[in-house]
């Protein structure tokens, strides 16, 4: 993997940081991007910290939401390295439990926005930069298919973007990009604390967990896919 190029979204903190420092392990050069320059930079650090690999860590400042933020991240992409090889669609956004009568139109929004609307401004802004035998990983959630009471706003963005990654793979086969579903249980991240405080998070599985995936469907022969790992919690989580 020296040398290969990765995007990783929502590379800050979690699951993110997580697979950003495992590629960051096998030499790839990974751009990490994330609302925050402080946190990013932050991130980056911890990312280079103990770091073996020659790849460079560039974090970038990206609003997944936003579709002119998204085109100057890919921009920035273009002009460092000029191809993409790892496109990881990670960043993502929950929410406290709340019945639909009472959601908030903007929350509802908000995570439709960040969790499936930015996965695939990203995937759109990104696959002119990718060639034959590139990956696109998106990092989805059990959610998508066993849906939460009190949970709909985000429950509806993992179902589609399931549905969107199923979409894009069809539609990829043919040119040999690989797409994959994460499809993860509970990740003892900090999102727990906005989500459901009380979780009992010693039972969740590390987000390094979910990273060494990642690097299991980059791996494979140009002619495997993995098309979709699902990660549960042994003794489960919730």
């Amino acid at each position: 993997m020296s040398g290969k190029v990765a995007v990783v979204t929502g590379g800050s903190r979690g699951i993110g940081l997580a697979i950003a420092r495992a590629l960051a392990s096998e030499a790839c050069n990974v751009v990490i991007s994330g609302r925050s320059q402080e946190k990013l930079e932050q991130a980056a650090a911890r990312v280079r910290e103990g770091n073996s690999g020659n790849g460079r860590i560039l974090p970038c400042v990206c609003d997944v939401r936003n579709f002119e933020s998204v085109e100057r991240l890919f921009a920035i992409v273009a002009a460092e390295f000029g191809l993409l090889d790892i496109l990881v669609n990670n960043a993502g956004i929950s929410q406290s439990a709340t019945p639909v009568e009472k959601t908030d139109v903007a929350l509802w929004r908000d995570i439709i926005d960040t969790n499936l609307t930015g996965t695939f401004l990203c995937t759109r802004t990104a696959l002119p930069l990718i060639k034959r035998g590139g990956t696109i990983l998106n990092v989805i959630s059990v959610a998508a298919r066993d849906s939460f009471a009190g949970y709909a706003p985000y429950n509806a963005s993992k179902a589609g973007a399931l549905s969107f990654t199923q979409t894009l793979r069809q539609e990829l086969m043919e040119r040999g990009i690989r797409v994959t579903a994460l499809v993860p249980g509970a990740i003892n991240t900090d999102i727990w604390q906005q989500v459901m405080p009380d979780a009992p998070r010693e039972k969740m599985m590390e987000a390094e967990s979910v990273a060494s995936l990642v690097l299991e469907a980059v791996v494979l022969s140009p002619k495997a896919n993995l098309t979709e790992l699902v990660l549960d919690p042994i003794e489960g989580a919730l």
